[in-house]
């Protein structure tokens, strides 16, 4: 049997009997940093052996995994923190053991990202979640009519901000670090306000990040040429993609962005 097993984001306490009783029954636990991972173990004296399972070796171990599955051993995967396959290693075992019909099932518990949720000032559905955050998700994330959830580092959230910025200065954005840490933190701002906030107050770490839905309109005064370009830039949008964002952003049709870019470039 493989075990999915969540374990805490931060205070140790935020982990289930059921999870403990797992950790100290199967034969082995697979997780990311041996190191990490043993420090929850030694706090619940759990001797069970670990074995470092991460992105780099996961290929390399997952058929020897599958054999032990196969032989009836008993195993669990854990990540540094949270549910594991968020985001983290597990995704292809999980797929080969449904695909050769090995018993898996999951341990719930801990979750960053459904833990931010609950802690923002938005109405909480819909939401997405993106994972690690990427250039090409802005397009996903400014026109989503739910909240947008990822995560970024500390090294470029600021990019990343100005980005949601230079489309929408009033995006509500929140952003959560150490969630059920001592020094828990959390900022509720809008981006014009948030980019300046972190030039003077900078964070370090692993952030999860939250951006409202919100209405993109008229009153951003950029040109249609300027529009295009930035929806290209920042967006990855092909030319035909980026007007037809360029009307919405505008609140003017499709044709009378068409009509000024052909002006614009006989």
């Amino acid at each position: 049997m493989l075990y999915i097993v969540a374990t805490p984001i931060g205070n140790l306490k935020d982990i289930t009997f059921r999870a403990l009783e797992v950790l100290k029954a199967v034969d082995y636990i697979l997780c990311e940093d041996t190191r990490v991972s043993r420090i929850l173990l030694n706090h619940y004296d759990i001797k069970t052996p670990l074995k470092s399972y991460h992105k780099f070796n996961e290929k390399k171990f997952l058929e020897s995994i599958l054999t032990d599955l196969k032989n009836f051993k008993e195993i669990a995967l854990i990540s540094d923190a949270g549910t594991p396959i968020i985001s983290d290693p597990g995704n292809i075992l999980v797929k080969e053991a449904i695909k050769n019909n090995l018993k898996i099932t999951t341990i719930p518990g801990a979750n960053s990202v459904i833990s931010a949720l609950t802690l923002s000032d938005m109405d909480t559905l819909p939401f997405q979640f993106l994972g690690f955050f990427k250039d090409e998700f802005l397009n996903r994330i400014i026109f989503y009519d739910g909240i947008s959830i990822f995560f970024e580092s500390s090294k470029k959230i600021l990019k990343t901000i100005e980005k949601i910025k230079k489309i929408d200065p009033e995006r509500n954005i929140s952003i959560f670090k150490e969630l059920t840490k001592k020094f828990e933190t959390r900022i509720y701002k809008k981006a014009k306000d948030l980019h300046e906030y972190l030039l003077k107050n900078p964070l370090k770490g692993e952030l999860t990040i939250l951006v409202d839905r919100g209405e993109i309109n008229n009153d951003i005064e950029i040109e249609i040429e300027e529009c295009i370009l930035l929806l290209q830039r920042y967006f990855g949008l092909d030319l035909k993609e980026a007007m037809k964002k360029c009307a919405l952003i505008k609140k003017i049709s499709k044709k009378e962005v068409y009509n000024k870019i052909k002006k614009s470039n006989p």
